[in-house]
């Protein structure tokens, strides 16, 4: 039976594709307060602003490719039995070719309608006033914004918690509810940290790589291959 490797993967994955990470260390995104283009408030105020954010990342995404990262996460499935959760909306896991991804934070190329939740529709193009669901209702991004629930967490907590291996591949851990996933995890498992500058210390099962993802990754996943 193969052991359950269990991947959480953050901004830091897709960013050596070109895929701008969360928001500069001034709080902005491009140049926007988060809550303008990332909150139901903002939303409210003007749908506008935020269909064209998304419109313009949505487009970004079509132009890049999955990284060493991605590709190396993809090789690992050929001898574990490999579940990724990752905070990003873009489709690069699927694109490199891993075959069980949860997005925590929505997908990017879905539109979803405003008065169903459970409407969602693959979505390429851009979103723009007057795209209406089957029901005559705007469409909008199918992201998960700033006050809104995260409706796969529950998902993702269970498949942690059956983690023999768990790996946290280009993110911080610093955003919540995502950052409790940690804590789901069986005890005394191995755990593997893979960011260019770390924020923890390694110590008893917790192992840190300190490198970008497109090298770290890569490096870890042969050696679990080795192992296995």
């Amino acid at each position: 039976m193969q052991k359950k490797i269990v991947i959480l993967t953050g901004a830091g994955v897709s960013a050596e594709s070109g895929i701008q990470t969360f928001r500069d260390v001034d709080g902005l995104w491009e140049g926007h307060d988060v809550m303008e283009v990332a909150s139901p408030i903002g939303w409210k105020k003007n749908q506008e602003l935020v269909l064209d954010f998304y419109n313009k990342r949505r487009r970004q995404l079509l132009t890049v490719d999955p990284n060493a990262a991605h590709t190396a996460l993809v090789e690992l499935e050929k001898e574990f039995d490999v579940e990724i959760i990752t905070q990003n909306i873009d489709d690069l896991h699927e694109r490199a070719g891993s075959t069980k991804v949860t997005h925590l934070h929505g997908e990017l190329l879905k539109a979803r309608s405003t008065f169903n939740e459970n409407l969602v529709l693959d979505w390429k193009q851009d979103i723009n006033p007057g795209d209406f669901c089957e029901f005559n209702y705007q469409l909008r991004p199918h992201v998960v914004w700033f006050g809104e629930a995260v409706p796969m967490f529950e998902k993702a907590m269970k498949i942690v918690a059956e983690a023999e291996i768990l790996m946290i591949i280009g993110t911080s851990m610093q955003v919540y509810p995502a950052a409790g996933l940690v804590d789901f995890a069986p005890e005394g498992i191995p755990i593997y940290f893979i960011d260019p500058k770390p924020n923890i210390q390694e110590k008893g099962n917790l192992h840190i790589i300190a490198e970008k993802a497109s090298i770290g990754v890569p490096q870890l996943v042969k050696e679990l291959k080795n192992s296995a």
